[in-house]
């Protein structure tokens, strides 16, 4: 039988330019990669609906601040207090934030499987989740420090790695929203359950100050264990002993005195778990 043709092979030129430019290394790539995370956390880059949470969530958190400068400026008293700045507004507009921008930073990739692309460069494993936690720490700075000034990096820090954390863990956005939602929401719930139920039982004690747990030497041991279960009561808890004052209505746990080196021991442990759980994710994503 007489032999088939060979197929003939056509070139199609599609007009692409060849590169000729500067081959750009690892250090360039991460901050490339930090700064489009950065900006993915307010949504630059995407539609109008990407923008609605983090803007929202930024006036939600300057509006008392805009209206106690204005009180000022008028010769009235300070309305706010810049330590605490509205505990319940700022533990719920974060949790909000995190939640939903997180997984804007991790899942999205996850689910489109392109980490291989990214890692095709030369950058290392570390790089990838090094940049996204930079860019994640800068946006929750932005959130908490413009309307405060003031304990914004302690926040910033630890809220970016769990929640960085927690949303690596599905490549699906609804669920690692909802984890990181229940977890920050969870955890809060309960240490006020505990403190509300030992303050019940013990009463707010015999000291002097204001604040619903009493004075600096008034909370029982059993109170300041309590506000060891959530982020936000760990932040309460290290601000005033930093600040060495006792603690004030608008406070979410009591004064912690010596018991505040805990709190942070408590904090560094659980930011160094959620780093070294979110880098070994990534060294699992490239493997996989």
């Amino acid at each position: 039988m007489p032999a088939e043709p060979a197929a003939a092979g056509v070139i199609h030129d599609l007009g692409y330019r060849r590169y000729d430019g500067p081959r750009l290394g690892r250090r360039q790539i991460t901050v490339a990669l930090a700064w489009h995370s950065f900006r993915a956390a307010f949504g630059f880059g995407r539609g109008p609906k990407a923008k609605v949470v983090p803007v929202i969530a930024l006036i939600a958190l300057c509006l008392p601040a805009v209206i106690n400068a204005f009180a000022m400026a008028q010769g009235n008293p300070r309305l706010v207090g810049y330590d605490t700045y509205q505990p319940v507004l700022r533990n719920l507009v974060m949790t909000v934030f995190v939640a939903v921008q997180a997984p804007e930073l991790v899942s999205r990739d996850l689910r489109s499987r392109v980490l291989p692309l990214y890692f095709s460069r030369p950058i290392r494993t570390i790089d990838y989740p090094l940049a996204k936690y930079v860019a994640f720490t800068a946006a929750c700075l932005v959130m908490i420090d413009v309307p405060v000034l003031l304990v914004g990096l302690m926040w910033s820090v630890v809220l970016a790695a769990v929640s960085l954390f927690l949303a690596s863990l599905t490549g699906r956005r609804a669920f690692a929203t909802g984890t990181v939602a229940i977890f920050f929401l969870l955890t809060f719930t309960l240490a006020e359950i505990l403190l509300q139920v030992e303050t019940n039982v013990a009463g707010p004690g015999p000291g002097p100050g204001p604040g619903k747990f009493g004075g600096p030497l008034a909370a029982t041991l059993a109170q300041k264990v309590a506000g060891l279960f959530s982020p936000f009561t760990l932040f309460d808890g290290i601000r005033m002993w930093v600040g060495g004052r006792g603690a004030t209505p608008a406070d979410n746990v009591p004064y912690p005195g010596g018991f505040g080196a805990v709190y942070a021991l408590v904090l560094v442990i659980l930011l160094a778990l959620s780093l070294a759980g979110l880098a070994a994710r990534y060294r699992k994503a490239r493997l996989s």
